[in-house]
């Protein structure tokens, strides 16, 4: 069993996409060791996990973003750590990719990730400590195939924005990194999509696609312990990009 860091026990950490996939492993880990999890998604999880807090909110929009860390400063106190998981996933070909369709994965993925920094940085820099995390994807660092123009455009920008904000915050004693997951076993999988398939498995190192626990580590270590991290990118890909 993982025993809580005394040195964050109690602390306040807001993970978005809280309810399933990465961020609801995101969510757990950092209970488990003792933070003060909210959890904010489109469809909230009360009473997950030991989360201490969890309410609905749609990241692509920066005022539901604000308004809800506020509310977690107000009854827990400072938040002075931040996963931003939420997302979604759609293949598109890139000839039948609208302009609608992209903005809708910029809206989310970068957008997202931007109003979480906006929310949280302000603070976090006033007092002169904190860590934020962002998931980007394998996708973004590899590239896509067929279907992933969108996607990988979107989460690429993810990328870029955590490079540039880690830079502008760190001489204030604040680290933004960010984990770059492959294929992750979750529900954003179809059964039948082409990564679960023993072709593709089949050309990964490991043979089997990333668990979510797996990712929330690279998180978790990227909050707590890499405290020399900034503007850095873990990639928890089963070797899909070396």
């Amino acid at each position: 069993m993982t025993t809580p860091d005394q040195g964050h026990r109690g602390e306040v950490a807001v993970v978005t996409g809280a309810s399933s996939g990465i961020g609801a492993a995101c969510a757990r880990s950092l209970s488990r060791r003792g933070w003060q999890v909210v959890g904010l998604d489109l469809v909230p999880a009360p009473g997950a996990d030991g989360i201490a807090a969890s309410w609905a909110v749609d990241v692509a929009d920066a005022d539901e973003v604000l308004g809800a860390v506020a509310r977690a400063e107000a009854g827990l106190g400072p938040v002075t750590a931040a996963v931003h998981a939420a997302g979604h996933y759609a293949a598109v070909p890139f000839a039948d990719t609208t302009v609608e369709q992209l903005h809708r994965m910029l809206r989310v993925h970068l957008g997202g990730a931007l109003h979480v920094l906006q929310a949280v940085l302000p603070a976090m820099t006033a007092r002169g400590s904190g860590a934020v995390v962002v998931v980007s994807s394998e996708l973004a660092v590899g590239g896509g195939g067929p279907g992933d123009a969108a996607y990988s455009a979107a989460k690429g920008a993810v990328l870029g924005l955590v490079r540039s904000t880690a830079a502008e915050v760190a001489p204030h004693g604040v680290r933004v990194n960010a984990v770059a997951p492959g294929p992750t076993d979750t529900p954003l999988l179809a059964p039948d999509s082409p990564w679960r398939a023993p072709e593709y498995l089949a050309t990964l190192p490991t043979g089997r696609l990333t668990r979510p626990d797996e990712v929330a580590r690279c998180a978790l270590w990227l909050l707590e312990e890499g405290t020399y991290a900034v503007g850095e990118v873990l990639n928890p890909n089963s070797g899909a990009v070396i």
